[in-house]
């Protein structure tokens, strides 16, 4: 059976694990909620085809044909991944899916993308909260000898946890309006909050019938694993919904972050007073 795709991706500390949770509460989505392997495998493909000197041999002798090789294969790799799939939508979890949303509709062009964001600064002090938590285990990319302030400007650097992500957020501006179609953000407070009217709405989103959650009660399944990211940005589980505390964020960080992702508090919270969203 020929199941629709839809990725997830989005900012870390931000409900994407909570959201693929939710979704796959629905009956029509099959859902394994940890991160897949797929999308960085159709990347190292691409590299690694690009660079195949047989490959580039026989683009130069009829490049239209072994393009359209290419491109059948690729396809064929990315639909046989859930090939025994018998509901309707499948969900992959990735956050590299929306830095190459491109590459995954010209593989699939019916495809879809929900992409989890949160207010940078909770995502933040969710960060700093557990990694003091485990101060004893450096990060994967070595942030722990870092003060707290120099600690926050390297997460929202532009190849880092935060600020790689939010890079190819930033960058759906530039996108084609059909390509932004495909696009939907999902706002954690609105998962914590409303979580029974947002997840209907996701599900209309993606086309599926009705179907209503029960907060206090939803399945746990196996999480991805937590070593991987030295324990810094848990996936765990729960068997029901309930808000997190606020973190409250140094002043000095905080301005840090609205000054550099005044864009994003534009796009996603322009709720929020003016004054604490520009210095």
């Amino acid at each position: 059976m020929r199941s629709h795709f839809v990725g997830v991706a989005g900012l870390p500390r931000a409900g994407s694990t909570l959201l693929t949770q939710l979704l796959a509460e629905h009956p029509e989505i099959y859902c394994e909620g940890h991160s897949s392997p797929l999308c960085n495998a159709l990347l190292a493909t691409r590299r690694q085809i690009s660079d195949d000197q047989f490959m580039l041999a026989q683009l130069d002798v009829q490049f239209d044909t072994t393009y359209g090789h290419l491109k059948s294969a690729m396809q064929g790799f990315l639909q046989g991944w859930y090939d025994s799939v018998e509901q309707a939508v499948v969900v992959d979890k990735n956050r590299a899916w929306l830095h190459c949303i491109e590459l995954l509709l010209q593989l699939q062009p019916e495809a879809r993308l929900l992409i989890a964001i949160r207010d940078l600064g909770q995502i933040y002090g969710s960060v700093e909260a557990q990694h003091q938590k485990t101060i004893l285990l450096d990060f994967i990319d070595h942030l722990a000898d870092y003060d707290r302030f120099s600690r926050a400007d390297q997460l929202f650097a532009k190849d880092k946890a935060i600020g790689a992500p939010l890079s190819s957020i930033q960058a759906v501006q530039d996108l084609p309006q059909w390509v932004k179609d495909r696009l939907y953000f999902v706002k954690f407070e609105d998962l914590v909050n409303r979580p029974v009217e947002t997840m209907s709405a996701v599900y209309c989103w993606l086309g599926l019938v009705p179907h209503q959650i029960d907060p206090l009660h939803i399945g746990v399944r196996a999480h991805e694993s937590d070593s991987h990211y030295r324990y810094k940005y848990p996936h765990r589980q729960r068997d029901a919904i309930s808000v997190p505390p606020s973190h409250e964020i140094p002043p000095r960080i905080e301005k840090l972050i609205h000054r550099a992702c005044g864009w994003y508090y534009d796009w996603f919270y322009p709720e929020l007073p003016r004054k604490t969203r520009r210095t």
